[in-house]
């Protein structure tokens, strides 16, 4: 039998029969700008395997805002960086950091999958011959590292994506493709952040403030939370984004628009405006207290607004506790009064994805039935551009926002090749 060239979006290939080229949504250096112009779909060669690596037939991905960036070209251009740095020479960017789909070919050294395995993929790339692994310690902090679908080219917004096997988790069978494919980078970078940092982890009947909590990140951070047997309160918008996070399990919310002192905290030599920024910082440790039903503060305060949330975030966190943070999306110049950081031997740790290990740990909770997807709306392949569109603009809807891509349709949970 002749090999096709392609396979049109739905029409699933034979088990195994890998076509010459896939559809893609592409990001090229030329159409940088707001998402709805720079993802086209475009006819892509499909890449080779290497040792070590697999090809997955994406049934869906998921939406993350780091493709908005790489959409924006911006703060960096991933193309050129990819370039530059001799690590890819594409001149294209295949973005998608979060898929559901099926392993199709196995490369050399793959021993822990086969082709027809139904799997989930996590986000985490590194050299597999890198000190970090040579010597057992955390990947994460290697040079090697990436993050597969936005450094890497090559991600889930194609029919095809390359990977390194061991990104290759098993995908939850009660979940249909588009759920399976929503909650892996927000889930695995959340659960790093609240059970990677001993001895700041979540623990029996302790108090954790959750920021966006009805975001990507927020929405796992209650559930992983709850499972842990701690207290998510979480602090959200709107009373639409409080019931959202009430149904997840948060012991309650505070609507952040009920306080005004946002933005870098006023120089400490200011007396009158650093005594009124206090201030409302104490009426937002009372808004705490006062869900959790005692003076109870934050052992955890899961951070990722940045500049205008962190010095908040300082002051209401426990004694002993920990303020962690995987991102900026309000600004990175995050001012810190000192005071309060050693007078009370708080910690502010960043974060960032997770290693195998943690990643697996978080599958294992989506397997068992204990996260919710949160999927928010399923879109068209087509519609890529747009959800990236939502994102950026602020419009996005509660939860995680998914793609079909190879699925012949919505609901399915498996399909019989």
């Amino acid at each position: 039998m002749s090999k096709r060239e392609i396979f049109e979006l739905g029409e699933v290939p034979p088990l195994g029969q890998i076509p010459k080229l896939m559809y893609a949504q592409v990001i090229r250096a030329d159409r940088f700008g707001h998402p709805r112009k720079a993802f086209k779909t475009e006819k892509i060669a499909i890449p080779e395997l290497r040792p070590g690596e697999v090809l997955v037939y994406v049934m869906a991905a998921g939406i993350n805002r780091n493709n908005v960036f790489a959409a924006l070209g911006l703060p960096i251009d991933v193309i050129a960086a990819r370039n530059k740095s001799g690590y890819d020479p594409t001149d294209f960017h295949i973005g998608g950091s979060d898929a559901s789909g099926i392993v199709y070919a196995v490369g050399p050294e793959v021993s822990n999958l086969k082709v027809g395995d139904r799997v989930v993929i996590h986000c985490g790339v590194w050299d597999r011959d890198c000190p970090a692994v040579r010597n057992g310690t955390d990947p994460m902090y290697d040079p090697t590292f990436k993050i597969w679908g936005y450094e890497t080219n090559w991600g889930s917004f194609a029919q095809f994506t390359r990977v390194q096997a061991h990104q290759c988790m098993p995908k939850a069978k009660h979940l249909t493709w588009e759920e399976a494919a929503a909650p892996t980078l927000v889930g695995a970078t959340t659960y790093r952040m609240l059970m990677g940092w001993p001895p700041n982890v979540v623990r029996e009947g302790e108090v954790v403030l959750i920021w966006g909590a009805a975001g990507g990140l927020g929405c796992m951070a209650i559930q992983i939370v709850k499972a842990a047997g701690g207290i998510p309160v979480a602090v959200v918008s709107s009373e639409k984004k409080a019931a959202f996070c009430i149904r997840l399990g948060a012991r309650g919310c505070i609507n952040r628009k009920n306080f005004s002192h946002w933005g870098m905290m006023p120089h400490w030599t200011d007396t009158a405006k650093y005594n009124k920024w206090a201030a409302e910082c104490r009426a937002f440790g009372k808004a705490i207290w006062d869900i959790v039903g005692e003076r109870k503060s934050p052992s955890i305060v899961f951070e990722h607004p940045g500049e205008d949330t962190t010095p908040t975030s300082i002051f209401v966190c426990d004694t002993g506790g920990m303020v962690v943070i995987c991102a900026g999306t309000t600004g990175y110049n995050a001012v810190v009064d000192l005071r309060y950081l050693w007078m009370r031997q708080k910690r502010l740790q960043g974060s960032h994805f997770a290693n195998d290990e943690q990643s697996y740990a978080f599958n294992q909770l989506v397997i068992d039935g204990k996260i919710d997807p949160c999927l928010a709306g399923t879109y068209k392949f087509d519609d890529i551009g747009h959800t990236h569109g939502l994102m950026h603009d602020n419009e996005a809807p509660e939860g995680n926002m998914v793609a079909i891509v190879g699925a012949p349709r919505e609901g399915m949970k498996d399909i019989d090749l």
